[in-house]
C-alpha cells in the first residue's frame, strides 16, 4: 500500500483540512445557487469532491416539474438531451465560477444527469493539481470524508425550506 508523506507540521493539517472543506462547501453552495438561478429550481442536496486535478460535484434531486413529467412519460433521453444542450451553453458561466473559486484553470467540463434517483454530476478537469502538495491533497480528502451535503433544501415546488447541513456536528435528537 502506498503512503503519502505529509510535508509540514501535524498542527498545519487541521487548518488545511478546514480550508479544503470550506472550498468544497463554497463550490457546492455556488452550484446550488446557479442551478436555482438558471433552472428555476435547485437540487435537494449537493456535495463536491476534489482529488488531484479533478472536481466532481454531485447534486441530488432538482428536476423541474416539466422534466419530472417527461421522465414519468418515459422521455428520459429528451430530458437528458435538453439538459446537455443547456449545460453546453452554460459552460463559460460554470467553468468561470469554478476557476474563480479554485484559482485554477478548467481545461474541460462535462455534465451528466441520471434518473431514479435523480442525480446531476458535474466533472471538471483542471490544468494542474492543487499547489499545496501532498498536505493539501490529504487535508482535502479528509475534509471530504467528514463533509455533509451543502446547498439549500427545497420542497417539490422549489421553495427553500431550510439550509442543508454543513460540516457542523450532526443534529442529535433532544432527550425528553
Amino acid at each position: 500500500m502506498a503512503r503519502i508523506a505529509v510535508v509540514g507540521s501535524e498542527s498545519d493539517l487541521p487548518e488545511a483540512e478546514e480550508q479544503g472543506g470550506s472550498l468544497l462547501a463554497q463550490i457546492s453552495n455556488a452550484f446550488v445557487t446557479m442551478q436555482k438561478e438558471y433552472w428555476g429550481i435547485g437540487p435537494l442536496e449537493a456535495k463536491s469532491y476534489m482529488m488531484d486535478d479533478l472536481l466532481l460535484i454531485v447534486m441530488r434531486g432538482g428536476l423541474t416539474r416539466a422534466e419530472r413529467t417527461m421522465v414519468d412519460f418515459g422521455q428520459h433521453d429528451l430530458v437528458r438531451n435538453f439538459r446537455q444542450t443547456f449545460e453546453n451553453e452554460m459552460t463559460q458561466n460554470l467553468t468561470g465560477k469554478i476557476e474563480e473559486l479554485t484559482g485554477r484553470k478548467v481545461l474541460t467540463y462535462q455534465s451528466q444527469i441520471l434518473f431514479d434517483p435523480d442525480i446531476v454530476a458535474e466533472l471538471f478537469v483542471f490544468d494542474r493539481a492543487p499547489g499545496g502538495g501532498a498536505q493539501e491533497i490529504v487535508a482535502t480528502a479528509q475534509g471530504q470524508l467528514r463533509e455533509r451535503p451543502h446547498g439549500l433544501i427545497e420542497d417539490a415546488t422549489g421553495t427553500s425550506t431550510r439550509a442543508a447541513p454543513t460540516d457542523a456536528a450532526p443534529d442529535t435528537p433532544e432527550v425528553p
